[in-house]
């Protein structure tokens, strides 16, 4: 049997520069499922994504997605593609154990958590404030060359990693600190300021809108002390207050104290993202 995809239309311009295109997954020329291939510019001019990937019920189970999927790894190849990007959702085992199974990384995780009616306490030692106008100056210089690295870090080109980090931050603080629907707080201990948590408005469910942690660090020099869950307590009482019950974040599957930090807290996982080199 050969199992083909057959495009549905043209290939589709989007907005941000994406060039996007849907396919029927054919077997032997009957059709048995369909799929969404695109490009991600912001994430270099050679990274496409496979976004959606579904084969019809009476077709499951006999390999028809993992030729399909190998089937769209080369349509990306043709279009210049040398990495491609998957998000699944945590509950899709069987896409999951495909992924693995065609060689995929784990990259990171989109988590999500429905806040309690009543903020929570910090602990009586530490409390959070608004950024000044020249804490946020430095954050956001020092902000934009992290977010850079941590891509970089991670096999995106530094060229691209920096585009990408300055465009978002751009796009995210046009009007900086008075950016509305923008928290950036810092947290104190004794005096002294031990972190910052950054936070603004996103979708965090499909067509659902909620808050999202863009950014959270503790100073090197004050790690290990409990600060981190602080800055993740000041940020859910930030979301509460600006009267949002939903509360979103981005972590590298690398950074496992933040992954189990934010699992106590009770973060559950909504997309799991992984990446291949394609050859």
């Amino acid at each position: 049997m050969t199992t083909t995809l057959r495009p549905t239309g043209p290939i589709q311009h989007e907005a941000d520069g994406a060039a996007s295109r849907t396919y029927q997954v054919c077997v032997n020329s009957r059709p048995v499922g369909t799929t969404e291939l695109a490009t991600l510019p912001a994430m270099g001019a050679k990274a496409g994504t496979i976004r959606s990937l579904g084969i019809d019920e009476p077709d499951r189970r006999r390999g028809r997605g993992t030729v399909a999927a190998l089937a769209a790894e080369e349509v990306l190849r043709g279009w210049g593609c040398t990495q491609v990007l998957v998000s699944v959702p945590p509950e899709a085992t069987a896409a999951l154990r495909l992924t693995t199974a065609l060689g995929y990384t784990v990259r990171s995780r989109n988590m999500l958590k429905e806040l309690p009616a009543r903020p929570p306490a910090l602990p009586a030692h530490v409390e959070g404030r608004p950024m000044t106008e020249a804490e946020f100056v430095s954050w956001r210089e020092t902000a934009v060359e992290n977010y850079a690295r941590s891509w970089a870090d991670r096999g995106i080109p530094p060229e691209v990693a920096r585009a990408k980090s300055e465009a978002e931050h751009r796009d995210m603080l046009p009007e900086g600190r008075a950016t509305p629907r923008t928290f950036l707080n810092v947290l104190v201990h004794e005096g002294a300021v031990v972190g910052h948590v950054f936070i603004g408005p996103r979708e965090v469910r499909p067509g659902e809108q909620g808050a999202y942690v863009y950014d959270v660090e503790v100073a090197e020099a004050r790690r290990g002390a409990g600060h981190g869950r602080s800055l993740m307590l000041l940020a859910e009482r930030v979301v509460l207050e600006a009267g949002t019950r939903l509360l979103g974040l981005h972590v590298f599957a690398d950074n496992t104290p933040a992954v189990g930090l934010y699992e106590s807290l009770g973060y559950e996982t909504t997309s799991v993202n992984v990446f291949k080199h394609l050859l």
